[in-house]
């Protein structure tokens, strides 16, 4: 069945859902997104128009097809080891609370398909070996919470990793798995993944040692941004460090945090 173009009127109902579940807003220049990613749901159900699928979203003829919807809008790619100072800062810290006992926790907040988790898991592993740590990665897409938790990555996503840790962490695929990799299981067994909204209250996490929210806020108002900041804030210890993505800031945001260096944050004591 041809599905017809999404319209303007549709378009503006997409906006409206993904903003009223996610917090996320949709510019105008997304319209071509929207409709790419969801033209296979159409499909599927033989639908023609995205009215019908819209419709299908709030019914109970298709549970859990929100879920998908959500999943589609809002996944990004991303690579291990973007921005590479933050974990630089990263493997300061944790040297710096290497032997104090308590297990040092990072909470990667918005962790998509799992490759900044696992950078951060190689970090900690190098620095702190079999030493008390843990990080945990959230994302509000259960479809990519699935694939961090298997590890399995095209090998182009792992430019920045090192020759040291890609020997050390990860097995390359050979035959039909050539060109990909797989993140050693004893490093993956440090990292759990779990569903959090954060424009919702958020789940009992714990308290973390650093949190990264990184290229997740320019996606959201003025408005969400205070909002989700101020939630995740609150599982930071106090005198932990926040990262966020370098083309964002915390200006007009939170006066909870104070500027360490570009992108980084630190919580008073």
């Amino acid at each position: 069945m041809t599905v017809l173009p999404l319209t303007d009127q549709e378009f503006t109902h997409f906006q409206r859902f993904i903003f009223d579940t996610a917090g996320i807003t949709l510019s105008p220049a997304k319209k071509a997104l929207v409709s790419g990613r969801l033209a296979k749901r159409l499909q599927q159900f033989n639908l023609s128009n995205y009215s019908q699928y819209f419709e299908m979203l709030g019914s109970s003829a298709a549970p859990g097809e929100a879920q998908v919807a959500v999943d589609l809008l809002t996944t990004n790619e991303t690579y291990f080891f973007r921005e590479m100072s933050h974990f630089d800062f990263l493997r300061q810290q944790a040297k710096a609370a290497s032997g104090r006992g308590a297990p040092f926790r990072v909470w990667s907040a918005a962790s998509s398909t799992g490759e900044e988790a696992y950078s951060i898991a190689m970090v900690l592993a190098d620095c702190l070996g079999d030493a008390a740590w843990e990080v945990v990665g959230s994302d509000i897409s259960s479809r990519v919470l699935e694939g961090a938790r298997r590890g399995h990555y095209p090998m182009e996503r792992a430019a920045h990793v090192s020759e040291a840790y890609l020997h050390r962490y990860c097995l390359k695929g050979t035959g039909p798995q050539e060109g990909t990799l797989l993140v050693d299981r004893a490093l993956r067994s440090r990292v759990s993944f779990q569903q959090v909204n954060l424009n919702r209250p958020l789940p009992e996490l714990g308290m973390f040692d650093m949190i990264f929210l990184r290229n997740v806020m320019i996606y959201f108002n003025e408005q969400t941004k205070r909002e989700v900041v101020a939630r995740v804030l609150g599982r930071l210890k106090p005198g932990g460090h926040f990262c966020i993505g370098h083309s964002e800031s915390l200006n007009d945001i939170s006066d909870a945090v104070r500027s360490l260096a570009p992108a980084i944050y630190q919580k008073a004591a």
